[in-house]
């Protein structure tokens, strides 16, 4: 599966491990930077990476900062995104299974790089179950172009 993956400078180290170890998966995560650990702004990678999967070109996203809520309030602000923000593998699970979260952020400055792989793991493998309460919930919380 292709994976869009950004980060800002404080991400810049724990993208590079979660790249590596995406390839490992057997996916083709694709970097839409920061490229170096230089100071940047958060927002321009996490609207990047949600525009991308928002458009279609990626069925999902990961973004990592500092903590991992800057990135993933960016992220949510683009129509058709669902980003959670995860801190341990359970939630993300669940994020994908009842939510269909499109979109993983955490921090690196939270979570370790063996927690952060277990986190990626947990979510990627995870699928929406699509029944009918969960679709409804995720009809309910879908910004509507129309206001309605």
């Amino acid at each position: 599966m292709k994976i869009a993956v950004g980060s800002d400078h404080v991400g810049f180290e724990m993208k590079a491990i979660i790249i590596e170890y995406l390839k490992t998966l057997g996916h083709s995560p694709v970097d839409f930077g920061t490229h170096s650990v230089e100071s940047t702004d958060y927002p321009v990678y996490g609207r990047k990476v949600a525009t991308e999967v928002a458009g279609g070109n990626f069925p999902l996203g990961i973004l990592i900062c500092g903590t991992g809520v800057g990135i993933s309030i960016v992220a949510n602000k683009v129509q058709g995104i669902r980003s959670v923000v995860c801190s341990e593998p359970y939630s993300a699970k669940l994020s994908r299974m009842h939510n269909d979260t499109n979109i993983l952020a955490f921090g690196a400055r939270v979570v370790g790089f063996e927690l952060a792989k277990m986190i990626v793991l947990e979510w990627v493998n995870a699928q929406f179950e699509g029944e009918e309460r969960h679709q409804r919930r995720v009809d309910m919380i879908t910004i509507n172009p129309k206001g309605d």
